[in-house]
């Protein structure tokens, strides 16, 4: 381990891929990243994962397998000029016959410009581009550097990939299981949401805190606080959680509704664009089973602007669970699409004379409106539809 000067989530990082805990798809023995280490030819690399599920660390292994020059930079503080200076070292580097390998920390928040920087260099093998990055690489990363890496998708670690990690760093700290209890490493795994680098340190605050005293679960949960979720209100998880809702509704999942309504309300999302949706869902997937849904869902909209939060939780869970429960019919949104169809194949038929306006003696005349009575349920004989439409039944 490294000094203990440094947190210990940099001391405990792996050196070697076969240290590496998780993501056995991708460095077990035939795996993309085994391979790409036995080789000792880096390649261009770009890491998509939660915090903490080792970015990072598979760069900087794969660069010490290949024995390449690392260099790192973040694109919350780096820019261009850094890049090409980066540019400039590998190439000196390149004559000597030694690869490099640039690591891009969040490259996602670099812009199209600075992206386009990388492009020629990449090409032309000066240097093998690792970025990481939290968001989807598909939104946030040019095509044309998409299509020169290999996009690696890693998932936040396993509950026991996290406790693995916790007792590798108690054995190498020396704590016995007097000072950490099993129930308090399952729990800091617990708190940790599969990010290996938060689980360490909340370790090493407990265990500061601790102090020569036992590491107890109120110790953790002071340690801990709250825990921030992992969102974005523009982006992919934010998207991701709302569909999550939404399907759950429809398959009449209301814990699981209640679940994804109370992660998006914890990440601060918009109470109304929730609440906007569930009008839409009211008519698209409830329709004609159960009308009144529409009327609940209208008024949950207005409950939630006039309330507000947090007493429109109460409003909104509600309507969730109405919604949920309500049976489903599909009769409205199907009937929809067929005369959206009908109406885009025929977008010039001319409305039956009979059911035509007529404000004017000419237009009576002519036949407008002939025929028609203002009856309740009233029938003519006649088709409403256009001629060419007489035979179409949407709700069939």
């Amino acid at each position: 381990m490294k000094q203990e000067s440094t947190p210990l989530a940099d001391r405990m990082r792996p050196t070697r891929l076969d240290q590496v805990v998780g993501h056995e798809q991708l460095t077990a023995k035939g795996k993309l990243l085994d391979l790409v280490t036995q080789s000792k030819r880096p390649i261009s690399l770009i890491f998509w994962g939660p915090p903490g599920s080792g970015k990072t660390t598979l760069a900087r292994i794969i660069a010490n397998e290949a024995e390449a020059d690392f260099v790192e930079l973040s694109a919350v503080t780096s820019g261009k000029k850094d890049v090409m200076s980066v540019i400039a070292r590998a190439e000196t580097n390149l004559r000597l016959g030694r690869p490099t390998i640039l690591f891009v920390d969040e490259i996602h928040r670099f812009n199209k410009a600075q992206q386009d920087a990388f492009l020629p260099h990449v090409e032309k093998g000066t240097i093998s581009l690792i970025g990481a990055t939290t968001e989807n690489p598909s939104f946030e990363i040019i095509a044309p550097l998409l299509s020169r890496s290999r996009v690696v998708v890693l998932e936040p670690l396993s509950k026991e990939g996290v406790i693995k990690i916790l007792k590798s760093a108690t054995k190498e700290l020396g704590i016995s299981q007097t000072k950490l209890p099993e129930t308090s490493v399952t729990h800091m795994a617990d708190l940790s949401g599969g990010d290996a680098r938060a689980a360490l340190n909340l370790l090493e605050l407990s265990l500061d805190i601790a102090g020569n005293k036992p590491v107890t679960e109120e110790i953790i949960i002071s340690a801990a606080q709250t825990r921030v979720p992992l969102h974005d209100k523009a982006g992919e998880s934010h998207y991701n959680l709302i569909s999550a809702l939404i399907k759950s509704l429809r398959g009449s999942d209301a814990n699981a509704a209640f679940y994804y309504l109370a992660r998006l309300l914890q990440a601060g999302d918009d109470p109304k664009f929730i609440a906007r949706r569930m009008i839409i869902f009211a008519s698209e997937d409830i329709g004609l089973a159960a009308p009144a849904a529409l009327n609940l869902a209208v008024s949950t909209h207005l409950a939630v602007e006039r309330v507000g939060l947090p007493e429109a939780q109460y409003n909104l869970f509600h309507c969730a669970a109405v919604l949920a429960k309500a049976p489903k019919s599909r009769e409205v949104a199907d009937a929809l699409g067929k005369a959206m169809q009908s109406a885009t194949q025929y977008p010039n038929l001319p409305v039956p004379l009979w059911l035509r306006n007529a404000p004017t003696k000419l237009m009576r005349d002519l036949g407008y409106n002939k025929g028609y009575k203002w009856e309740a349920g009233f029938k003519s004989g006649q088709s409403f539809l256009p001629d060419q439409l007489t035979d179409s039944d949407y709700f069939a």
